[in-house]
């Protein structure tokens, strides 16, 4: 049995997920136009490394979300935590220059980066924490840690 923090973070990154979904529709036009527009690239190479690049960019946290909630893979867990600790850079680097980011994609950013940041802190808590480290086995060492 899955402890309550891991359940947690498996519902709110499917919401991240979701939500960086809605934040490549509601940028797409912006996106596409910067990548058909690169100096030295053909139109159709920038598109195909743009499909390229949002599939692997999608593929990645669905990959660590299996990891981390169904396999309690450790490994997992710390490429997530590093990959928060660079989402969160990004968002305050977006914050230098919001005229270019558009107001409703760093409001849409900010939501994305704080359910990130606490769904890493939800890994460190004692339950997560405990069946992380015992690789998802049933039965904790100490019963009362996943109260």
């Amino acid at each position: 049995m899955r402890p309550p923090s891991i359940v947690l973070f498996e519902k709110l990154y499917v919401a991240v997920i979701v939500i960086g979904l809605a934040a490549v529709a509601l940028s797409w036009s912006s996106i596409s136009a910067m990548a058909s527009n690169q100096p030295g690239v053909p139109a159709a190479v920038g598109s195909s490394i743009l499909v390229g690049a949002l599939i692997f960019g999608f593929l990645v946290p669905i990959l660590l979300l299996y990891f981390i909630a169904r396999r309690a893979s450790t490994v997992a867990k710390w490429i997530f935590v590093v990959l928060a600790a660079f989402s969160l850079y990004s968002f305050v680097s977006g914050l230098a220059n919001p005229p270019v980011a558009g107001t409703l994609f760093l409001a849409v950013n900010a939501v994305s980066t704080l359910l990130t940041l606490y769904c890493a802190w939800l890994l460190f808590k004692p339950d997560a924490k405990a069946w992380l480290d015992s690789k998802g086995a049933n039965a904790p060492a100490d019963p009362t840690t996943f109260e």
